[in-house]
């Protein structure tokens, strides 16, 4: 599938490729980037093309949020685990520059990617899963209308959003 580029007011998306190795490791490089991800900072451009790869490869995508004026790269946000079943079901994931947080960046790259998941890809459902202490996370999947179940899994929050009818 070919994910189109997408803009907003402040923000460029495309998807990320190899040729975003350096930008990827100075973002992931930073702890506070990586603090509720399932990986460690990035030390070297051949561990940022190995997590730009793995999402080359896998069924969903991943995006790079570039700022329009300074063309830097201010953060990623995605979809993976695309289950294609009649249903269609995908997991979100995203993550920011320390330095953007708080100015709504993030829920402005997710309005684009969500509408990307629905109407594009016929998502039935998006899904998130969030660790308990990501208290911003579950903020912003609140305020973009995701639900929370009500029960922990695995230490984990996870929230779901269903395609509007």
């Amino acid at each position: 599938m070919i994910y189109p580029e997408r803009t907003t007011p402040r923000l460029r998306l495309r998807e990320l490729t190899l040729a975003d190795a350096e930008a990827a490791c100075r973002h992931f490089a930073d702890p506070e980037v990586t603090r509720f991800m399932d990986i460690e900072p990035c030390g070297s451009i051949r561990e940022a093309e190995a997590i730009i790869q793995f999402h080359l490869d896998d069924s969903g995508c991943r995006y790079g949020m570039f700022d329009k004026e300074t063309a830097a790269l201010l953060g990623t946000c995605g979809f993976h685990c695309w289950r294609q079943d009649p249903a269609g079901i995908a997991e979100i994931g995203f993550d920011l520059s320390p330095s953007c947080w708080g100015q709504g960046y993030m829920a402005e790259a997710l309005r684009e990617l969500i509408d990307i998941g629905f109407r594009q890809m016929k998502l039935a459902v998006i899904e998130a899963t969030v660790e308990v202490d990501n208290t911003r996370c579950q903020s912003l999947l609140a305020k973009l209308g995701f639900t929370r179940a009500t029960a922990l899994r695995d230490g984990l929050y996870y929230y779901a959003l269903a395609r509007p009818a």
